[in-house]
């Protein structure tokens, strides 16, 4: 793929580092906070990451398990946050390289109604099982997943940057 003028050229990203940020994302939504209905889903945002930058590494079935994963630990409906970490990753997936074509804040506000489909799904799946409504500040927290793309970019693409060292012999 032909890079963007004045995007950097990255390094290959290694796999483990894929799989610990997918495990803390995990370990970050667990954390026992009280969860709130407006904090942000850490796996929403690092699915949609990796599922725009490396869509042949990480794809449906990682979200499907990270899904089944988030649902056994929230005791909820069997396939609620499958369904709705599924259905973002397809997005994710399919605007993959278009996204890459905009600056980080475009991108940010690209994958925001991403966020508010999968917050959707989640609620909707919830109503139909008899859940209760969550509320006004259920809005808040695809806004604020969005407002956290700028910080993930920069923190998950920081060990793929090179090293500013220059070579007379290599242009890259």
């Amino acid at each position: 793929m032909i890079m963007p003028k004045g995007q950097p050229l990255l390094l290959p990203v290694s796999p483990a580092f894929i799989a610990a940020s997918l495990i803390a994302g995990l370990a970050l939504n667990m954390l026992p906070l009280g969860r709130v209905v407006w904090t942000p889903d850490w796996v929403m945002v690092l699915l949609v990451f990796w599922g725009v930058h490396q869509p042949s590494r990480v794809g449906m079935g990682v979200a499907f398990a990270m899904g089944l994963c988030m649902d056994v630990y929230q005791a909820a409906l069997l396939g609620q946050h499958a369904l709705a970490y599924s259905a973002l990753m397809y997005g994710a997936i399919f605007a993959h390289r278009r996204l890459l074509w905009f600056s980080v804040p475009s991108q940010a506000l690209q994958v925001l109604p991403l966020f508010i489909v999968a917050h959707a799904i989640e609620l909707l799946v919830r109503l139909l099982a008899g859940g209760i409504l969550p509320g006004i500040e259920g809005i808040l927290a695809p806004f604020l997943e969005a407002l956290l793309w700028p910080l993930a970019t920069w923190a998950l693409l920081a060990p793929q940057r090179r090293p500013p060292d220059r070579d007379q012999n290599r242009p890259l």
